[in-house]
């Protein structure tokens, strides 16, 4: 046994297991593909100013829970916390919204990582899907993706999750609300730092989970009181258009998370079987993140979706995902002739797309059928010198366990079709 392990906080997907989770990464992506998002891939480390602008330095994110280093050149980077600030940095490096095709629509994939107090459903190494789309001030916009997010969870079968969602305003009315919140927050009994970051950014204290700080908000001005005409215009139309494609939400006031860079519309995927760590996913509209990082006025929204957490649910529910076989065909040779007619034969149906396998080394029969039964194979092919001298192979179905002889140079038809 290996002297090392895993970090504390991060966890291996090896087999059967990874296979979910490469299903659940398949089924949320699968919506995005459909309604015209492209694939970006991005470096797993960025400048540290580029979280710090982006995401918020009052953030718990930038404050406590960054993997930031600096290399030997002198370079200050951070191992990336979120997605959606390296995204607008590698479109906006590669002049994406200058092709004249907005909104630039993106999917992403990929591991984040946060500095946080390992638990169920948190780590500190963690996977996600996220989607942005760049470069349009359009409620039709965030309407699509919160569609496309419950298309992707129901076709998983996840039935028990719940959509939150709000408006946290613009430029032209939170201004208002966040002189009237740190009023309020002033005359709370919070401690030092709770006040200091209510000076930053008063509307991180209203994500705050300790329940002797939330106890103190139950009276605190909602910023739906406060929106301007137009931002409640904007917001209506988005729940109108959520509606009608037959999505269900609930309103809540109180939903700000986690990043300083959302506007407008923002929205939460939370699923209660998870106990204290229910949000699965979410995301919104932020408008104002490329200016905050050099670029141009770009309006855009977006979200992401834990795999690690969408998994929990689905078992949470007790949801089984058909999940294709791995291994279709496997091939027991019985001696070198035999190996070498089985090893092409097993090339032969991994040209055709068919999943093969072989069995290697020298094992005996029924060390062979074992690795056989193991693999979960729909069928094996067993030969040996008689058989070769017959000119046929031994092909077992190992649901029915029916053994039939096949022609060697039939096999693989006889295969193909059995299996098409």
């Amino acid at each position: 046994m290996s002297t090392f392990q895993a970090p504390k906080g991060t966890y291996d997907l090896i087999p059967p297991e990874s296979a979910k989770y490469l299903a659940v990464r398949e089924a949320i992506a699968t919506p995005l593909r459909n309604s015209g998002y492209g694939y970006i891939e991005t470096p797993g480390f960025e400048n540290v100013e580029l979280f710090a602008r982006g995401v918020g330095e009052s953030t718990d994110i930038v404050t406590k829970e960054m993997y930031a280093f600096e290399t030997k050149g002198g370079s200050k980077l951070a191992l990336r916390p979120e997605g959606t600030a390296s995204v607008l940095r590698a479109a906006l490096e590669a002049n994406l919204h200058k092709l004249g095709n907005l909104p630039v629509k993106l999917w992403y994939s990929g591991s984040y990582y946060r500095y946080e107090r390992p638990q169920k459903g948190r780590y500190r190494h963690f996977s996600q899907v996220g989607a942005e789309a760049i470069g349009a001030e359009d409620p039709a916009l965030d309407a699509e993706l919160i569609i496309l997010a419950d298309q992707a969870y129901r076709s998983l079968g996840l039935r028990d999750f719940r959509i939150l969602l709000n408006s946290l305003g613009d430029k032209e009315c939170r201004p208002v609300y966040r002189a009237a919140l740190q009023d309020f927050l002033r005359g709370l009994d919070l401690d030092e730092e709770t006040l200091r970051r209510a000076d930053i950014n008063p509307l991180r204290v209203l994500d705050d989970k300790r329940p002797d700080v939330q106890k103190q908000l139950t009276d605190a001005p909602l910023l739906r009181d406060y929106l301007c005409d137009a931002c409640k215009a904007y917001h209506e139309e988005v729940r109108e258009l959520i509606t009608a494609a037959g999505v269900g939400f609930e309103d809540d006031p109180k939903l700000v998370r986690g990043l300083d860079y959302y506007t407008r519309t923002t929205f939460e995927f939370v699923h209660d079987g998870l106990g204290s760590q229910s949000a699965v996913g979410g995301g919104g509209r932020y408008d104002g993140l490329s200016e905050m990082i050099g670029g141009p006025a770009l309006p855009s929204v977006g979200w992401a979706l834990g795999v690690d957490r969408t998994v929990l649910a689905l078992e949470a529910e007790g949801v089984e995902l058909e999940l294709p076989a791995s291994t279709s065909v496997f091939a027991v040779p019985l001696g070198e002739e035999a190996r070498r007619v089985l090893f092409a034969k097993v090339t032969e149906l991994r040209k055709l797309g068919i999943a093969a396998d072989f069995s290697y080394g020298s094992k005996g029969l029924k060390g062979a059928m074992k690795n056989a039964n193991r693999s979960g194979a729909r069928y094996t092919i067993v030969a040996g010198e008689r058989d070769l001298a017959e000119g046929v192979v031994q092909l077992k179905d190992m649901e029915s366990g029916q053994q039939s002889a096949v022609a060697v140079n039939e096999i693989v038809a006889e295969l193909e079709s059995k299996l098409g």
